[in-house]
C-alpha cells in the first residue's frame, strides 16, 4: 500500500509544531570494561554508556547483527550512540565490518554512529558525529 502524500512527502503527524515527537528508549547498556564483542542488542538499544578507563568495544559479528535484525535488507541502517564517561572508548572491528571515520570516543564526550547493511553478514559503520 502506498502512503498518501501531498507535495512529495508523507507527514507522520498532523503538523502541530508544538507537538512532541515521542520515541521509545530502553535503559542504556553500560560497560565498565572491554567488550569483546558487544552484543547486537547493545547496538539496537541505541545508547551504550561506557564508564571504563580506556578499553576496546568490539563490534558483534556481521552475521549476528543480521540475525538480530532479520528484516534488514541491503542499505537498511541503525543508529546508536556511545557516551564515554570514564576513559576513551575505542570501537574495534569484527568479521563482516568496514569502519569509516574516527572510531574512538574520548572521555567525557559522546559519538553517534550509523551501521548500514551492505550485504549478507556485512555492515559498514560510519561515525556521524
Amino acid at each position: 500500500m502506498a502512503l498518501p502524500n501531498g507535495a512529495g512527502g508523507y507527514q507522520v503527524t498532523d503538523g502541530n509544531l508544538s507537538e512532541a515527537t515521542i520515541g521509545v528508549q530502553a535503559a542504556p547498556v553500560t560497560y565498565a570494561a572491554a567488550a569483546s564483542p558487544l552484543l547486537s542488542a547493545d547496538l539496537t538499544n541505541g545508547i551504550i554508556y561506557y564508564t571504563g578507563s580506556g578499553n576496546n568495544l568490539q563490534l558483534p559479528l556481521g552475521v549476528d547483527l543480521d540475525a538480530a535484525i532479520s528484516s534488514a535488507k541491503t542499505n537498511s541502517s541503525i543508529d546508536f550512540n556511545i557516551i564515554a564517561n570514564g576513559g576513551t572508548a575505542t570501537i574495534t572491528t569484527n568479521t563482516g565490518w568496514t569502519l569509516i571515520g574516527t572510531i574512538t570516543v574520548p572521555t567525557t564526550t559522546s559519538g553517534a554512529f550509523r551501521a548500514r547493511k551492505t550485504g549478507t553478514g556485512t555492515w559498514t559503520l560510519y561515525r556521524i558525529s
